[in-house]
């Protein structure tokens, strides 16, 4: 496929990327922030921080459904301000805290996990919201410029949160997340969203039941989520046991192991920018079986590493985990957005986050499997769930496509 020319995105949409760059990295600070100001300023231990984590985890799994239910339903513009806004709130009340001295454990993790349902909101409306904002041919470059955004938060937002803490105190890095959430509100009121055509409204559960039932009927979402399903068990498989293979088998210090872990963020960053390229030079369907076939190659080379002990081959891995998946969010995100009608968006959105939910399993897997054979065992089983996810998305019709799907309309009601 011959390169198109580039490809220039609207300014309604971009002020939807630039707040969603505000969005993630508010998001990221605060989550690196939020442990180290349990340990430096709160005084707890692994056990609590674990719960702290837990805490910051849950409203992916609680709230991913009804957000997709609320992002049918109303303007998601609104929605995405609003649960931005409360995400603000929640940061300001943390900075407010500190500055009174009445910061406790149960306090920190209240006011994160309701900044963290923002962050669960924004995720699954935003996809749903980019299609009114850009026109068909458009949509794989302007899911590219909002993955951008996601990585380089990803990418330096931790260290920035690590930096602000350690240099200014616990209250500064707060404060400026809030600061940047803001920010994401002001942007969003200022984007233009064309008015849906309203649908009847239903019982929630049998509204939920048909965002579900859309994916898993579907002849090219049902793989999509399966091999994501899948894919975030091994991904999280392999980063329970990677810190202590690093350190025991590779010889790896802490500077060590953070510079290897960072190249996952180096190449999201890399993948990212390269996407819409690779996406006009070749096949649409190529595009998206390249992610799961490079998340294969990233454990292989892991696994290798039990026979030739490189940190520079760990490196390397952990490179392609982050540039190759991001083209599989690119891709699919577009073919999500493609094949399903406008009023199912939102929560078609909200399944696809319900996947994140096998993240759980895969670290429960690092700890049962690590402590009963050993971390290379966990490596050489990370691999083969690699090549499962990859199978199945090979054997799926997506993998055909020559191009985008044209976008689907509403269906004819009865």
């Amino acid at each position: 496929m011959s390169p198109s020319p580039a490809i220039d995105l609207p300014p309604t949409f971009n002020r939807l990327a630039w707040s969603n760059l505000a969005a993630q990295s508010a998001e990221q600070i605060a989550l690196a922030a939020a442990p180290i100001v349990a340990v430096l300023l709160l005084g707890v231990g692994e056990g609590q921080t674990g719960a702290l984590q837990t805490a910051l985890t849950l409203p992916f799994i609680l709230f991913a459904i009804p957000a997709g239910l609320l992002a049918d339903r109303m303007s998601r513009r609104f929605l995405m301000a609003g649960s931005e806004a409360v995400r603000a709130a929640a940061l300001a009340a943390i900075l407010l805290l500190i500055w009174l001295g009445a910061l406790n454990l149960p306090l920190l993790a209240l006011l994160g996990f309701a900044a963290v349902c923002g962050t669960v909101v924004y995720s699954v409306a935003a996809p749903a919201l980019v299609p009114s904002l850009v026109a068909s041919v458009q949509l794989p470059a302007a899911n590219a410029r909002i993955e951008l955004a996601r990585t380089v938060a990803f990418a330096a937002g931790p260290a920035l949160g690590g930096v602000l803490v350690g240099w200014a105190g616990a209250a500064p890095a707060f404060g400026f997340a809030a600061a940047l959430s803001v920010v994401a509100v002001v942007l969003l009121s200022g984007i233009h969203e064309p008015v849906r055509q309203p649908t009847p409204r239903r019982h929630p559960l049998k509204e939920i039941g048909e965002g579900a039932g859309f994916v898993m009927r579907h002849a090219l979402l049902r793989p999509v989520f399966v091999t994501q399903f899948i894919f975030n068990t091994a991904s999280f498989l392999l980063l329970a046991v990677f810190v202590p293979y690093a350190v025991r088998r590779l010889g790896l210090s802490a500077a060590g192991v953070g510079a290897t872990l960072a190249m996952y963020g180096l190449g999201m960053v890399v993948g990212a920018l390269l996407a819409t390229r690779v996406m006009r030079w070749l096949a649409f369907g190529t595009v998206i079986g390249l992610g799961p076939v490079t998340g294969f190659m990233a454990a292989a080379v892991m696994a290798l590493t039990t026979l030739v002990p490189s940190p520079w081959l760990a490196g390397l891995s952990f490179f392609l985990l982050g540039a190759g998946p991001i083209l599989w969010v690119i891709s699919t995100t577009t073919l999500r957005q493609s094949v399903t009608p406008p009023s199912l968006l939102g929560r078609v959105s909200a399944i696809n986050i319900m996947s994140y939910g096998a993240r759980p399993l895969g670290s429960a897997l690092g700890a049962v499997f690590g402590g009963l054979y050993g971390a290379e065992m966990c490596l050489y089983l990370t691999a083969a769930i690699f090549a499962t996810q990859a199978l199945v998305i090979w054997l799926s019709p997506a993998v055909a496509l020559a191009r985008q799907p044209e976008m689907v309309g509403e269906p004819a009601r009865c």
